[in-house]
Formats: structure tokens, sequence, C-alpha cells
């Protein structure tokens, strides 16, 4: 009997997610670290609320994944892609919080700043987002040192001001928040979008070919997959934003366009977003075609980015 691709595909996107849970849930443990003094237990606490218990871990499984092309220890993916996920969930425990999107709910449950309070939360992001380069710093990710220190500053980058922050901050502008916003042109909002959801997409994918001592070439095919798929994620959320419920989404919908945020959805239309979407997912298998169906896994995270409901 042939297999299925698709199964195949959620078989190991849950068995990462799975994994990721249980080392995120080692590496948040209550006894200090070397160098640490103390780890207090409100803080800890919040930390653990947003890290733990939800999500589907796709950039981790990202990181496996790219990582498996060029034969990188698994474990060492998983603890790149765990560090990445703390980076994630930092960005959406600040992105909750009542000046920026003011939600009060994530993944089903309250946010951090409705489940403790805003101060707590402003530092669990903090925590988590520093945490991340401790764990992205170890031995145990990659016994080359010059390849943990390519890792690090590729998330540094890829999470601040060029990148994820720098993207958070076009967004709020785009909103009309600041004395200086207009409307944005379609290109404006792709490269927005590129900063602000883009960017750990992209650095998952690059940060399995780094694992991987990569060739020019090989990372250049990664990198085109994982800058097209960051920008197919982006246009499926938004239009799940329109189309979705608040139940499946485990958070609120409907919220873009009540607070005026740019999107593709809202300059092409719906069905010219869907259009968009199609050809992202044909140009993220495209980029593939080097690594032949040792890649299949890839092609088909990226369809299931594009038809994911939830």
């Amino acid at each position: 009997m042939d297999a299925d691709p698709k199964r195949d595909f959620t078989d190991r996107l849950n068995a990462v997610a799975a994994e990721t849970e249980a080392l995120l849930d080692r590496l948040l443990g209550a006894q200090p670290l070397a160098g640490e003094i103390a780890r207090p237990e409100r803080l800890l606490k919040a930390m653990r609320h947003a890290a733990l218990g939800g999500g589907k871990r796709l950039r981790p499984f990202l990181v496996v994944e790219c990582a498996a092309l060029f034969d990188a220890a698994r474990e060492g993916a998983l603890l790149a892609g765990a560090a990445l996920e703390c980076v994630h969930c930092y960005s959406l425990v600040h992105d909750d919080l009542p000046a920026m999107d003011n939600d009060d709910l994530r993944r089903g449950r309250p946010t951090v700043h409705k489940a403790f309070d805003e101060a707590t939360a402003i530092l669990a992001g903090d925590g988590l987002l520093t945490f991340a380069f401790d764990a992205l710093a170890r031995v145990e990710v990659h016994p080359n040192p010059a390849v943990r220190i390519e890792l690090v500053l590729e998330l540094a980058r890829a999470a601040g001001l060029g990148g994820m922050a720098g993207g958070q901050m076009l967004d709020l502008a785009a909103e009309g928040r600041f004395v200086d916003a207009h409307a944005l042109s379609q290109q404006e909002v792709v490269t927005l979008q590129a900063m602000k959801t883009g960017a750990l997409i992209r650095f998952a994918c690059r940060a399995g070919a780094i694992l991987g001592q990569a060739d020019a070439r090989a990372r250049e095919s990664i990198d085109r997959y994982g800058r097209t798929i960051g920008q197919a994620f982006q246009i499926a959320d938004d239009l799940l934003d329109v189309e979705g419920s608040t139940e499946a989404l485990g958070k609120a919908a409907g919220k873009d366009a009540a607070a005026g945020k740019a999107t593709l959805v809202d300059l092409l239309g719906i069905r010219g977003a869907r259009a968009k979407l199609d050809t992202l997912t044909g140009d993220a298998v495209d980029a593939l075609a080097p690594f032949g169906g040792k890649a299949d896994t890839l092609r088909a995270a990226a369809r299931f980015i594009a038809e994911r409901r939830a």
C-alpha cells in the first residue's frame, strides 16, 4: 500500500510538537541553571503559561525538517526549534497586550496579561526572548561554535529591528496609530508581512540549512522556500481572520478589519488573496525541486499552510 503523504506530514508535525512541548517543559523548569541566581515563581508560571499547552509548533517543525534534508542531528534541531518557539511565544504575549492588539484569548485560554497582569506579561515576554538565546547558544544545538554563532546572529536579525519587531511597528503605523501614518501600497504590505510574520518562518528554514552546514546553492533554495511560505502563512492567517470563528481559531476573529490592519485580503479581496496563496504554494513546492523526494514532507507543509482552517 502506498504511503499517504498527508497523514505522514500530520504524524511528523504532531511528533515534533510533542517533542517540543516536552523539551520546553524541561527547559522552563524551576531549578536555576549555572549562572542564574533564582527563578521567580510567578514569572516562571507566566512564561510557562505562554509557552506550554498549545500551538502546532510549526516553526520548530520547519527547523527539524529542513535540518533533516542535510542529515543534521535531530536533537540539536529540536533545541534550536524550541529556542525559536520561545521567540514566537514572546511575540504573542506582547502582541496581546492592551497597548498592542488588546486580546483576551490566545490558543483558547486567557492571554498572559489576563491570566496574570500586564507587568508580569511584559516580563514573561522579556524572559522568553532572552531565554531563546540561552538555549540557542548551548553546545547541544551543534558542536561547532561557528554554527551556533551564525544561528544566534540570524535569529537576532529575524526577531529585531529589521525583522519581526520592525514589522510590528510598521503594522501599528498602518493602523493609523501615529501622525505620519498613510495607506500602504501592496508592496508595502508585502514588506510589512515579510518582517512581522515571515522573518521567523524564514529563519526556521534557514536554521535547518545552517545546522546541516549546507552549501550556498542549497541554502538559496531553502531561503526561497522559507520566504515564500512565510508570505503564504500570513495571507492564510488574514483569510482566517475574515472567514474563521473565534472557537476554531482559539483567538478573537474579525479583529484585523476592526483595527484597520493592512492586509493583502483587504487589497486584493478574498478571491485575489486565494489566487495569490495558490501561486505562493506552487512557488514553495518548486523551490524544493533540488531535494527530490527527500523534501516531500516540506512540500506537504506548504500545502498545509495554505489550506489550514485554524
